[in-house]
């Protein structure tokens, strides 16, 4: 029987969600999980995935880089999409379709024999977490044409889509500069869904509707990835708030492909609000 592998990381996710973690808020800054031959990040749902930053290598890469994984660990899931010929019923039409499939990973940490490749962090490449976020702010803003107004005294934070317009409070108004930052990138995520941008948001989708969900779904996780790559701290002010993971647990449940599709549209607001190209 063919593994649905899409399950198979929803469970992963639900089961996380559950225990009242939420997996796009990441306990670590500043380091981001990489395949240990390819030193390449692991991208996508992957991200959320993987419990910690660092290298990660399959059972077969362990032993071919001559180390082994020490007895009784546990591994993790990694999905990747690998093209598959199929031929329509009707047609007989042959066509190439994405086909996900998996593997289990373990970090560094649980091998023995194996030298890490990752460079230490010099002092002089450290740079200033604030700093960065206001920088990639306003390139963003200046790349995409987007409108940024900052309201004093404004007590909400929206994008609206008919006019291309974020709306921020002051960031004077906020606790600490974390949480002005961490709502800029969510209403910054989404705004590439603009027809001009990635055209993710067709419609004004009606809250509470399906479209309206993803669309919270892919914001949160594309703001927390934003955060997570230059190090500020995700604020964790609905971290233990019942109602907010049991809101996730409604979305994610019953439809298996939801994460997945979901975290990758959060990877491609991610790459475009910090002007990289798509190297998944």
């Amino acid at each position: 029987m063919a593994v649905n592998v899409y399950e198979l990381v929803t469970k992963r996710i639900l089961e996380q969600l559950k225990q009242g973690i939420i997996p796009w808020r990441k306990t670590w800054k500043g380091s981001v999980p990489v395949n240990y031959v390819t030193q390449k990040a692991y991208r996508g749902v992957n991200s959320l995935l993987l419990p910690q930053g660092g290298e990660y290598l399959t059972f077969l890469q362990t032993k071919q880089a001559g180390g082994n994984v020490r007895k009784g660990e546990k591994s993790q899931l990694v999905v990747f999409f690998k093209p598959m010929e199929v031929e329509d019923k009707d047609t007989g039409e042959k066509k190439t379709i994405p086909y996900l499939k998996y593997s289990n990973v373990f970090h560094i940490s649980q091998c023995e024999g194996i030298t890490s490749k990752l460079n230490p962090v010099q002092a002089d490449e450290v740079t200033e977490p604030m700093q960065d976020a206001q920088s990639i702010i306003d390139d963003y803003v200046n790349r995409s044409g987007v409108v940024l107004d900052i309201v004093e005294g404004s007590a909400k934070a929206y994008y609206q889509p008919s006019l291309d317009r974020i709306v921020l409070p002051s960031i004077k108004q906020f606790t600490n500069a974390n949480d002005y930052y961490s709502v800029a990138f969510h209403e910054a995520s989404h705004s590439t869904g603009h027809l001009s941008r990635l055209n993710r948001i067709s419609d004004i989708a009606s809250f509470g509707s399906q479209s309206y969900s993803r669309e919270e779904l892919v914001a949160e996780i594309s703001a927390a990835m934003v955060m997570n790559n230059i190090g500020l701290e995700i604020p964790a002010t609905f971290e233990n708030s019942t109602a907010y993971i049991n809101g996730w647990l409604k979305r994610i449940r019953g439809n298996d492909k939801e994460i997945v599709q979901a975290s990758s549209q959060a990877q491609k607001a991610t790459d475009m609000i910090l002007g990289v190209e798509d190297s998944q």
